[in-house]
């Protein structure tokens, strides 16, 4: 079973569907986002400057993993939403962060956008974002399992291979 974040869903929705470990991610990455209806949001303009990408690969994701981004919290604004986001955040100073005649805005939620994070194979920040996530998933799932976790690495080599000799341990982790 694979368990790379790009490939696989079950590895993604296993971060995903962790409320408390998606408040901790939320409060330690600092992604930034618009407040709205009570929860951070992301336009595809951010997302595209945080992950450092263009909007065409969001719009190449969007169209390939459609389903699970829009279970995640991808969604478009339309209607009254939109009217209600352009209020708030479309003012003489904030002209940036949405376009003014847009007819329907696409936000990703908190969750919806680090799902992208995972996605994304193109991105040195997307690739950082994953690495922290594990990180601070495995802090969260170590802190509830009541203190620190050991980790135990074991390599697959011919007992006479080099690293076996205890003076040439190529890595060590206590």
């Amino acid at each position: 079973m694979n368990h790379d974040l790009t490939v696989s869903a079950v590895a993604r929705n296993n971060v995903l569907n962790n409320p408390y470990t998606l408040s901790v991610l939320e409060e330690n990455l600092q992604l930034g986002g618009l407040t709205f209806e009570g929860e951070t949001v992301f336009t595809k303009q951010q997302v595209a400057q945080i992950l450092e990408i263009d909007i065409r690969t969001i719009e190449r994701y969007l169209a390939s993993h459609s389903d699970e981004l829009s279970k995640n919290g991808y969604r478009l604004l339309k209607g009254n939403s939109l009217k209600k986001i352009k209020l708030i955040y479309l003012t003489d100073t904030n002209v940036g962060q949405i376009e003014p005649k847009t007819k329907a805005l696409g936000v990703f939620t908190f969750r919806a956008q680090l799902n992208l994070a995972m996605l994304v194979t193109e991105s040195e920040r997307a690739k950082f974002i994953r690495s922290r996530m594990l990180d601070i998933a495995i802090d969260v799932i170590a802190q509830k399992a009541g203190g620190k976790t050991k980790q135990n690495i074991k390599r697959t080599v011919a007992p006479n291979h080099p690293c076996h000799h205890p003076s040439r341990r190529l890595f060590r982790i206590a």
